[in-house]
């Protein structure tokens, strides 16, 4: 990009922010293409519309056997907060292939709007377009329009949310929705997992990665950081509105983010909501490790846990 643009916003290493309104992302990872049968792992994957401003990968794992079970429905939120980040690039495709060989699951990765093109909350409204995408599967009526594998292959008595850092508070917000609205065909969150979830408090330096993130995002929030959005202890508004029965929250001992999500997973075991919530603490790592090295040796206690946690 030419070097006499000049610049309006920058984090530095991730995004440059023009005053011509263009978007210069840097250190992107490649885009990687699905594939109908993995020769490695088995796995399948395909790319699907869901809507005008709204696709997804879904990814089916290797059946095997003769008397065949419906699989768990996991719907993933990718993170980069809110800024960064494809369910599309070769980095969300490894990490998710690795992810449905553990957890045997039918995974629906979604490609949502990143800001600062579309400023929250797009996000949050294209991830929820997605689950009741999702959701209205649950009803087969022979139409069309309708994904044959999550007709066929999904079990919605079993459906999970999940994501990492912006794609984990995504998964709260929606949770939040689910407490108050509908999905189609009444369908049920099981549980969700929450990835070295991105949230803020008011201990957040306005120089921190996460503020510039959150203020590139949202830059007319009500109340900046301490919009309940991005800030769980604003108004403790989700003490019993979550629309699951069960939680998992992955910290890392070199994430910044810890100590935040450590504080959200004790908020919400005291808190009025009755369902099981439970923490995973890996040390020695950072934020979303298990993402940036699907196959490394922390990363298969997460994949385990996970494992065990989706069924």
């Amino acid at each position: 990009m030419s070097s006499n643009k000049e610049l309006s916003y920058e984090i530095p290493h991730l995004i440059r922010v023009y005053k011509d309104e263009t978007i210069e992302r840097l250190m992107v990872s490649p885009y990687a293409p699905p594939s109908l049968h993995d020769p490695i792992t088995g796995i399948s994957s395909k790319d699907v519309v869901i809507s005008p401003d709204c696709s997804a990968r879904i990814y089916l794992p290797k059946l095997t056997s003769t008397s065949f079970k419906k699989l768990p429905i996991l719907i993933y939120m990718h993170g980069g907060g809110f800024v960064l980040g494809s369910a599309f690039t070769l980095l969300e495709h490894n990490y998710l292939t690795t992810m449905v060989s553990h957890i045997n699951a039918l995974v629906i990765s979604v490609e949502y709007r990143l800001a600062p093109e579309n400023l929250l909350p797009t996000a949050y409204e294209d991830c929820w377009t997605a689950l009741q995408w999702v959701a209205s599967h649950s009803a087969s009526d022979g139409r069309l329009y309708q994904e044959p594998w999550l007709v066929d292959y999904g079990d919605f008595d079993r459906l999970y949310i999940g994501g990492d850092g912006s794609g984990a508070n995504i998964v709260h917000n929606l949770s939040l929705k689910a407490g108050k609205e509908r999905l189609n065909n009444d369908v049920q969150i099981l549980g969700r997992f929450l990835g070295c979830p991105f949230f803020l408090d008011f201990k957040t330096c306005e120089e921190s990665l996460a503020y510039k993130f959150w203020m590139l995002s949202h830059p007319h929030a009500h109340g900046g950081i301490d919009n309940a959005l991005i800030n769980q202890f604003v108004d403790r508004r989700f003490e019993a509105d979550f629309g699951c029965r069960r939680l998992l929250v992955v910290v890392a001992e070199k994430d910044p983010t810890r100590e935040i999500g450590i504080k959200y997973f004790e908020t919400v075991k005291e808190s009025e909501w009755d369902g099981e919530v439970e923490i995973l603490d890996i040390e020695g790592e950072g934020h979303c490790f298990y993402v940036l090295d699907s196959a490394s040796e922390k990363a298969m206690i997460l994949m385990n846990h996970l494992a065990c946690f989706i069924v």
